[in-house]
C-alpha cells in the first residue's frame, strides 16, 4: 500500500489537533491558519478515505451529466453558490491549454480548464452522515469545483468515473506555487480616451473581457477609473438589499461566483434569504448561496452597453481587488434588462 508523504504526515497531525480545538472549522480556513492550501490539506487522506484523480480534467467533466442529480459548489474567496441538479448540457470550447467549458441546465458554469491542476476522490463523515465528493483544484491548491454525490445520484457511476481516472501515483503530495500575477498598465499610461471610447461602444458584455486585455487592466481598476456614466461605488451592502428586494417582488436575477478555473451562475428567482452574522444567505431547496459580507472591500454599481440596450451590475471586490461576485437581472439576448432591475441599482446610490 503507498503512503503519503512524512510532510503531510505532520500537516494531518496539525489539522487533527486544529479539528479538535475547533471542530466546526472550515477547511479553508484551517488551510489558512495552518499556513498550507487546501489541496494538501485534502492530500493527508491519501491512502484512506481520499484518492487522487488523473488530470485527464475535460474527460472527467464531459462524464458528470451521468452522475444525475449532484450538488455542484463553487466559490470565490467570499461567496458561495451551491446548485442541486444535473449537469444536463457541456460543450467544449477552444484547443489545447485554453480549452472552456459551458454548462447549460439545472447547473450553469463556465469552465477553465488551464486553471485545474489537482483532483480527487473524497469520502467524509459528517453530522449529517457521509459526503461523497469529486473536488478539482488549482495550482495554488485553491478549490475550483466540488461536486457531491446525493441520494438521487448514480453513486454506482460515480465509482466507476474515479476507477477510470486513477492518477497512477496514489502517494505524491500537491506541490502549490503562487500564482503569477499579470502586469498591469497604470493609471498614467491608460489611453483612457481610447478606453471610454471602447466601453461606450461596446456590443456586448463579453466584449468587456477583450477590452481588459487590449488595455491590459484589473476588472476593479477599470471600473474606478471609467467614471461615474458607467460605474460608480455604492454602500458595500448593497447585496443585501438586491436579495431581499428580489425575493420580496420575485424579480428574477443572476448571481455570477467563482475563481480562476470555473465561474458558477445562478439564473431565476431567489426566496429564502437569511442573515446569519456577516454572513448573507439564500436557503432555497436547490440553490444556496453564502456570501461573506466581511470579505467585501467595495461595491459598484456598472453599467456596459448592449445591442440590446444597458445592461447593469452590482459588482463585490475584496481587499486583493478579486471579484467576490456579480449580480444581475435576468435576461436573454435580444431582450432589454427588466426595468426594475435598472430602477433597484439606481437607488443604491
Amino acid at each position: 500500500m503507498e503512503t503519503i508523504p512524512s510532510t503531510l504526515n505532520t500537516l494531518k497531525a496539525s489539522w487533527e489537533a486544529l479539528k479538535t480545538q475547533n471542530p466546526k472549522l472550515r477547511i479553508r480556513d484551517a488551510a489558512k491558519q495552518l499556513n498550507a492550501s487546501e489541496a494538501e490539506l485534502i492530500a493527508t487522506g491519501l491512502g484512506q478515505n481520499v484518492v487522487r484523480l488523473s488530470t485527464d480534467f475535460i474527460d472527467q467533466v464531459k462524464k458528470f451529466p451521468k452522475l444525475g442529480k449532484v450538488m455542484a459548489l463553487t466559490r470565490s474567496e467570499g461567496c458561495v453558490l451551491e446548485h442541486k441538479g444535473r449537469f444536463q448540457k457541456i460543450e467544449i470550447h477552444g484547443s489545447g491549454s485554453h480549452q472552456i467549458a459551458t454548462v447549460i441546465g439545472p447547473i450553469e458554469q463556465r469552465v477553465f480548464f488551464s486553471a485545474w491542476k489537482y483532483g480527487f476522490a473524497v469520502r467524509n463523515e459528517s453530522p449529517r452522515g457521509p459526503l461523497f465528493s469529486l473536488q478539482y483544484f488549482d495550482g495554488q491548491g485553491d478549490a475550483i469545483m466540488k461536486v457531491y454525490i446525493q441520494g438521487e445520484s448514480d453513486e454506482a457511476y460515480a465509482n466507476k468515473l474515479i476507477s477510470e481516472h486513477l492518477d497512477l501515483d496514489q502517494s505524491a503530495a500537491p506541490e502549490p506555487v503562487a500564482y503569477e500575477v499579470p502586469e498591469y498598465t497604470c493609471r498614467e499610461n491608460l489611453d483612457f480616451e481610447s478606453f471610454s471610447s471602447d466601453w461606450e461602444n461596446m456590443k456586448d458584455t463579453h466584449d468587456f473581457f477583450g477590452m481588459l486585455r487590449k488595455y491590459k487592466l484589473n476588472r476593479l481598476n477599470a471600473v474606478e477609473w471609467i467614471g461615474e456614466k458607467w460605474a460608480y461605488p455604492v454602500d458595500k451592502l448593497s447585496a443585501r438589499k438586491v436579495v431581499n428586494f428580489a425575493a420580496e417582488t420575485e424579480l428574477p436575477i443572476m448571481i455570477f461566483a467563482g475563481n480562476r478555473g470555473n465561474i458558477q451562475i445562478h439564473q431565476g428567482k431567489v426566496k429564502h434569504i437569511k442573515q446569519l452574522g456577516d454572513w448573507l444567505n439564500v436557503m432555497d431547496p436547490d440553490f444556496n448561496m453564502h456570501l461573506n459580507e466581511q470579505v467585501i472591500d467595495k461595491a459598484f454599481v456598472v453599467h456596459k452597453n448592449t445591442e440590446d440596450g444597458l445592461v447593469s451590475a452590482l459588482e463585490l471586490f475584496d481587499q486583493n481587488g478579486e471579484m467576490i461576485g456579480q449580480f444581475f437581472g435576468l435576461r436573454k439576448p435580444g431582450i432589454p434588462q427588466n426595468k426594475a432591475w435598472k430602477n433597484l441599482l439606481d437607488g443604491l446610490s
